[in-house]
């Protein structure tokens, strides 16, 4: 058995309690033993993500954590191995967090201190990226990329948002257009524009808080892309808020307490974080809740494309 052969690569009691936490892109299993902090054990999607690219990823979280940041941890198996190949998953075994989630998708935020917090997030964002660029990234080091044909190309690592089946000719034809607009702006500006690693997935729920401070984790999504992706994304899901416009320069007045980055073009990776949901869903369309979620991406997404076209 798969949880049991891992057990044994790490040098487990094979009485560890192993819970399961979240299956969704990967499972994720807590382990409990006797009087010992909890770990983290992640089992990764078959075939999605080479040696290399899991590897990298457990070596700049390694890093991230070194340089200060609370991420997980790589936890070494009894080889000294960061992640193993079982019964041909990929699995490694990370440090728990014990932070609570900043908040939920589509409910309200319930934190104190809320503009503190978002200044807290963009300083934890910009020492990210600072501590990704000071990095000698090693010579087998692979990540994907979220550039120009990462987010608008003719397959973008989130799939082709322009073929979604719930797409209606109306909403086609204005994402079409803003997908044509936004592609000759960013062509023109790529190169001034930041790029490094990112996070990729800064949302609520990997966004976690605790009396030490922010904490980061699901580094699945992580690589290269322009570091505006990073902000649109941890600023996305929180545009309904009553204070949003507050939040959003926090977030912004705490990463430049930390480093610079121009943000004039803000606007235009918003459309592209919701670009990227209406085409994640399509490969979900069918699970129980998929179509109403599809239906809000696909809603949002074209708001943000007519903002976006508007003289």
């Amino acid at each position: 058995m798969l949880l049991d052969k891992a057990l044994s690569h790490w040098g487990l009691d094979p009485n560890t309690e192993v819970t399961l936490l979240a299956e969704r892109e990967n499972r994720v299993y807590r382990l409990d033993i006797a009087k010992s902090t909890p770990t983290i054990l992640r089992v990764h999607r078959r075939d999605f993500r080479s040696n290399d690219e899991v590897e990298s990823e457990l070596q700049w979280m390694a890093q991230l954590s070194q340089k200060g940041l609370t991420v997980p941890l790589p936890l070494p198996a009894k080889d000294g191995t960061l992640f193993a190949d079982i019964e041909g998953y990929q699995v490694n075994r990370l440090s728990w967090l014990d932070g609570t989630p900043l908040g939920e998708t589509n409910q309200p935020l319930q934190i104190k201190d809320r503009v503190d917090t978002f200044h807290k997030i963009g300083e934890t964002m910009a020492q990210l990226h600072k501590i990704s660029d000071d990095w000698e990234l090693p010579a087998s080091f692979t990540r994907h990329h979220w550039n120009h044909d990462g987010l608008l190309g003719e397959q973008p690592l989130w799939d082709r948002f322009w073929e979604n089946p719930q797409l209606s000719s109306h909403q086609l034809n204005i994402i079409n257009e803003a997908r044509s607009k936004a592609s000759q702006v960013l062509l023109a500006k790529a190169e001034t524009l930041d790029y490094g690693l990112i996070h990729a997935d800064m949302v609520r729920e990997n966004i976690l808080l605790s009396d030490e401070g922010v904490q980061l984790l699901d580094f699945d999504d992580g690589g290269f892309g322009f570091r505006l992706f990073d902000v649109a994304t941890a600023l996305f899901k929180n545009r309904s808020e009553l204070d949003y416009p507050e939040l959003e320069e926090a977030l912004i007045a705490g990463y430049h307490s930390v480093r610079s980055l121009d943000m004039q073009e803000l606007r235009l990776f918003t459309l592209l974080r919701s670009f990227t949901y209406v085409g994640w869903i399509i490969s979900r369309i069918n699970e129980s809740g998929s179509q109403q979620r599809a239906d809000r991406f696909i809603e949002t997404a074209t708001e943000l494309a007519e903002e976006y076209l508007a003289p």
